[in-house]
């Protein structure tokens, strides 16, 4: 059974290569992206089983590529797990109204994140994903 891939969607450099890092690690495929335009193109490409995005990014923010994947019939299923630092106070529930599956306020607590990236793709805590570690 093929890994689940991950696109990540941010433009720090250094969480992408942390994330690559800690998504590797758990066994999963990780394509990335750094900005609006590259993220729904990639999207378009790689047919991710998840997406990690950031809210703040160059050439169309978060929001833009969250109604631009509700709006795309193929993409629109494939569960977004926002993770931003921008206030939760205003982004949060914006983001769930706008198909976002998860919040994540940066830096995101790991163990909470790989979580509900595996509850996202249907493995619980205690379910393992179907593959050799």
């Amino acid at each position: 059974m093929p890994k689940p891939k991950i696109l990540v969607v941010d433009d720090d450099p250094d969480l992408v290569r942390a994330m690559r890092l800690r998504l590797r690690a758990n066994n999963y495929e990780v394509a990335t992206a750094t900005d609006g335009y590259s993220a729904i193109a990639s999207a378009q490409k790689e047919r991710p089983s998840l997406i990690i995005l950031d809210l703040g990014l160059p050439v169309g923010d978060g929001f833009v590529v969250l109604e631009r994947l509700q709006n795309s019939d193929a993409l629109a299923g494939i569960p977004v797990i926002v993770l931003s630092a921008r206030d939760p106070q205003t982004n949060e529930e914006r983001a769930l109204k706008a198909g976002a599956a998860a919040f994540f306020q940066k830096p995101a607590d790991n163990d909470e994140l790989m979580n509900v990236i595996r509850v996202s793709l249907g493995h619980t805590k205690n379910q393992p994903a179907p593959w050799p570690s």
